[in-house]
């Protein structure tokens, strides 16, 4: 039989210097690939998520994986797909794509002056008040020496908890091995950044207005590097806090990077980021009916079809 080789590649999705920002692997299918199989390779990829792309006709569907899971929404694989149409020649600088994705249809553009940078727009969730769990509470006073200021849940699923303008993150290590119950599940904590303080974080010519760390230990991910579909969660309460119509959201985690936040005409959240390439190859698949990492025809299409728009 001819062997099945799909190319593949790994970005550092968000990342301004090597060895920053959030890993995702990028596999480019030419027919569908079963969701087991493809959450076995996300499994021994081992990055926070890895994006299988999927031409049909002249769309492009796309899912996520982590480790454990498929994923609704992630945002860091999402621009490392667009960066890998961009290195594969399939798009050009300047040229837009749209995605079709368990969260609806999410349009992206290459940057037209580097290749390397491009934009992404996810939904806007929404954030609903609530009262911090007083063990979470407890633990990021530890932590942090602070308080939560402000405590939501989410329609996306994550919980996002506020701390004083200022607050140090760097406290929150390992802080995923502690969460019980819902926060599991996806936690933001975040602060403003002291604008004065000459140390704070630049990203794409422009200081960081906050920060944030993300923790999701039930989705495989005990914390997420720089979590794209956070910062589109909480971009749309710091633009209303600074009044600006931009902001730079920095995530502080061991492999640190930013994104420039901004609405988006159609209600979604635009992602502006860059990110750089680690290393690129393919994948060696064999086709046939069973066996681990193998292509199968038959019921592929589940889990894919549903991607597609009814037009």
């Amino acid at each position: 039989m001819e062997s099945v080789n799909p190319p593949a590649l790994l970005i550092e999705a968000f990342a301004t210097a090597p060895g920053q920002g959030n890993g995702a692997a990028v596999v480019r299918l030419e027919q569908p690939l079963e969701t087991h199989r493809m959450q076995a390779l996300a499994a021994s990829l081992r990055q926070s998520e890895t994006a299988f792309l999927l031409p049909v006709g002249e769309r492009w569907l796309l899912r996520w994986f982590t480790p454990a899971c498929e994923v609704d929404l992630c945002g860091h694989a999402t621009l490392g797909a667009l960066l890998a149409l961009g290195h594969w020649g399939v798009l050009r600088p300047g040229a837009e794509v749209v995605f079709h994705s368990r969260s609806g249809a999410l349009p992206a553009c290459l940057d037209p002056a580097a290749p390397q940078r491009g934009t992404i727009a996810l939904p806007a969730h929404n954030l609903i008040p609530a009262a911090a769990p007083r063990a979470l509470d407890g633990l990021l006073a530890e932590r942090t020496g602070a308080s939560c200021q402000r405590f939501w849940t989410s329609s996306l699923g994550y919980q996002v908890a506020l701390l004083p303008p200022g607050t140090g993150l760097g406290g929150l290590e390992g802080l995923g091995s502690e969460l019980v119950g819902p926060l599991r599940r996806g936690l933001v904590v975040m602060a403003a950044v002291d604008g004065s303080d000459p140390r704070a974080p630049r990203a794409l010519g422009l200081q960081a207005d906050y920060q944030l760390r993300f923790f999701a230990p039930d989705l495989g991910i005990p914390e997420d590097p720089v979590t794209g579909s956070a910062h589109a969660l909480v971009a749309p309460f710091w633009l209303e806090q600074t009044g600006k119509g931009a902001v730079l959201g920095w995530q502080p985690s061991t492999r640190a990077g930013g994104m420039v936040c901004r609405a988006a005409s159609s209600g979604m959240i635009q992602l502006l980021g860059s990110g750089l390439l680690l290393w690129d190859g393919i994948l060696h698949l064999s086709p046939g009916t069973a066996g681990d990492g193998t292509l199968c025809a038959t019921g592929a299409w589940a889990g894919w079809a549903d991607l597609l728009p009814s037009d």
